[in-house]
């Protein structure tokens, strides 16, 4: 007998606040989606390395490292080429929302995010990874 596993999709979450992450899980698990939160790139870097995400949600401002380049070297290994990723700022930066599409960005979010418009996001997001 054969079963079919739909496996939900995978969520990396970076941001240094626990309560912008906090927030943010509980946003993506009461919609059935999976994810796994790091306060650090370092972190990141670590659960990238066990298993690739579907989606990369990154706070532009990490300690020690800005979020595009996270990102950048995030997306540089192996198998993650593909891999969509949107940026949260508590600031509205137009020279960032300029750039973000040369640096692997799709989308480029002011925190606190509208929880509905941030779903709505990430669902067009994951979609349009699909169809890559």
């Amino acid at each position: 007998m054969t079963e079919n596993l739909i496996t939900r999709p995978f969520i990396l979450v970076i941001d240094q606040q626990q309560k912008v992450l906090d927030a943010i899980a509980s946003v993506l698990n009461r919609t059935g989606l999976s994810c796994r939160c790091c306060t650090s790139a370092e972190a990141a870097m670590a659960v990238v390395a066990k298993a690739a995400p579907d989606l990369i949600v990154c706070d532009l401002n990490l300690d020690g490292e800005n979020g595009m380049a996270t990102c950048r070297r995030l997306k540089s290994l192996p198998g993650m080429a593909d891999v969509p990723v949107m940026l949260l700022s508590g600031a509205q930066l137009p020279d960032v929302i300029r750039r973000s599409p040369d640096d692997g960005c799709i989308y480029c979010i002011r925190k606190p995010p509208s929880p509905k418009v941030f779903i709505e996001l990430i669902e067009q997001a994951l979609g349009a990874a699909a169809m890559n």
